[in-house]
């Protein structure tokens, strides 16, 4: 399973033409998972940074990966068709320094490093291939000043399309300490395609019970190593998942970042909305205006992750966060250029 060195550099873009010399240096974040293809480009700016361009598509990479070990030519094909979009931005924002990175499906997938060669050479992307601590990490670092405030450990999580990552941290420094942390080898697309499924409320219903089944089996070893939660359990999650349940507890027509992300939302709310959504059918969940086709046959297996979550660190409360790994790496790209 080919994975990224430790010391494995972001790399440079080539020198800047003459007229932008002296220009803010802008810098990129690409993170390409097993469901998403995601850039952001960005200058800094006092102790953060500003946006300067973003680009997001559903790719379904690891669509097939379950069964079939490998990543499939048509998910390939529509990858690779996504990260051309994100070199033209590259080039034409003259970034400087870039790091980019594939998670889960290509961890696991047997042509993993073969698909990293044909990006490299049909769009000029290299990415690495990042271990899954090297994950949570970075999207502590990405989303943890979002966490309430509070004393003792808290928990963040970022459910992906093939893994869901779940981190125990000290929150008490400016940059939380990593405690402990656990990689779960289900996300919405590995979750939704080995036992998703049902045309009937009772088939659904079942399909729903053996999501759950899995997610409890696949963290019980973390939940035996969690401390009790000291006070009042703080919850930060990351996701796509996390984000369209919040839209729709929040009953906007249209997705809105700026409503969303910072949101602190009841527990119990979102396990309402969780198994509300695992009651429909497909063509139900595609009707409401924050889910639509593209997320409506996923969105149930997030919802049995999020549960597992929520019983694992029963917070009456969960932060949720529209940022993650990108804001991570570019905040590290900013603060040591590596």
């Amino acid at each position: 399973m080919p994975r990224r060195q430790a010391d494995s550099p972001a790399r440079s873009a080539r020198p800047q033409p003459r007229h932008m010399r002296g220009a803010a240096r802008h810098y990129a974040a690409l993170d390409l998972g097993t469901n998403n293809c995601r850039l952001l480009i960005a200058r800094p700016q006092g102790d953060g940074f500003a946006v300067v361009d973003a680009f997001s598509r559903i790719v379904r990479l690891g669509e097939g990966l379950a069964h079939s070990g490998a990543l499939s030519d048509a998910a390939i094909e529509r990858t690779i068709a996504a990260l051309r979009v994100c070199a033209d931005k590259l080039k034409r924002r003259n970034v400087t320094l870039a790091r980019s990175v594939a998670t889960e499906a290509c961890r696991r997938a047997s042509n993993g490093a073969a698909f990293i060669a044909r990006v490299l050479e049909e769009t000029g992307i290299h990415l690495d291939i990042i271990s899954a601590e090297e994950e949570a990490r970075l999207a502590v670092l990405g989303c943890h000043a979002l966490l309430e405030p509070g004393t003792g450990p808290a928990l963040v999580f970022d459910i992906g399309g093939g893994s869901t990552e779940l981190v125990l941290v000290d929150a008490d420094t400016t940059v939380p300490r990593v405690r402990d942390w656990h990689s779960a080898p289900w996300g919405v697309v590995s979750l939704t395609e080995s036992a998703g499924g049902g045309g009937t409320v009772q088939e659904r219903a079942r399909a729903y019970k053996r999501m759950r089944a899995l997610v409890t089996e696949s963290f019980a070893p973390f939940a035996a190593r969690l401390p009790r939660p000291a006070g009042t359990p703080r919850l930060l999650g990351t996701s796509g998942t996390v984000t369209t349940l919040a839209s729709v507890h929040l009953g906007l027509e249209r997705y809105d970042r700026a409503q969303v992300d910072g949101l602190i939302a009841p527990a119990a709310a979102m396990r309402r909305i969780s198994q509300e959504l695992a009651g429909m059918s497909i063509t139900e969940r595609a009707k409401l205006p924050c889910i639509g086709r593209e997320r409506a046959d996923l969105v149930v297996a997030g919802c049995a992750i999020l549960e597992g979550i929520l019983d694992l660190w029963p917070a009456e409360r969960l932060g949720v966060a529209d940022r993650g790994i990108r804001e991570g790496i570019l905040r590290r790209l900013m603060e040591t250029g590596a």
